[in-house]
């Protein structure tokens, strides 16, 4: 929405059968799950609990093995952040920017990536609302997401 694009790339992920193990896996279900478990205790967010699944155990897809995604395997296992990952990680960016600018007033070029990534932030926030991730209530005050961020 915010770049010259046109659409997303064609790269697709191999086909696979959901819910069988691969053949070159070396590790059960049963020791991904534990491993899963302790990366999360770890305060480990998801998408690197995934890397590293990928990269150190060689699971490539989670949900290839168990046949659901990560997240809710998360959520069975009784970890469940209060905001999703992504809108975090945008509020984050937003009050790194914010700081910035509260230092450097003329950097035009940093007050219009800021305005970009507010307006991702409100139209998430109506997202989770209506599905229902976020209260109701919930609204982006830029004081208050530098102190969400900081309580992280």
């Amino acid at each position: 929405m915010h770049t010259g694009g046109h659409g997303k790339a064609k790269s697709r992920k191999p086909e696979v059968v959901m819910g069988k193990v691969p053949e070159d896996l070396q590790i059960t279900k049963e020791q991904i799950e534990e491993i899963v478990s302790n990366y999360a205790k770890q305060n480990m967010p998801q998408a690197q609990i995934g890397q590293m699944l990928k990269e150190k155990h060689g699971v490539k897809y989670v949900k290839q093995v168990f046949g659901k995604r990560l997240g809710v395997i998360l959520e069975e296992q009784g970890v469940k952040t209060a905001y999703p990952q992504d809108f975090l990680d945008l509020i984050k960016k937003a009050v790194i920017m914010r700081t910035h600018l509260a230092k450097n007033k003329k950097d035009v070029y940093n007050t219009t990536r800021l305005k970009r990534v507010e307006s991702k932030i409100w139209r998430l926030t109506k997202y989770y609302k209506r599905v229902g991730v976020i209260p109701e209530d919930w609204k982006y005050v830029p004081e208050q997401a530098a102190l969400l961020i900081k309580g992280r």
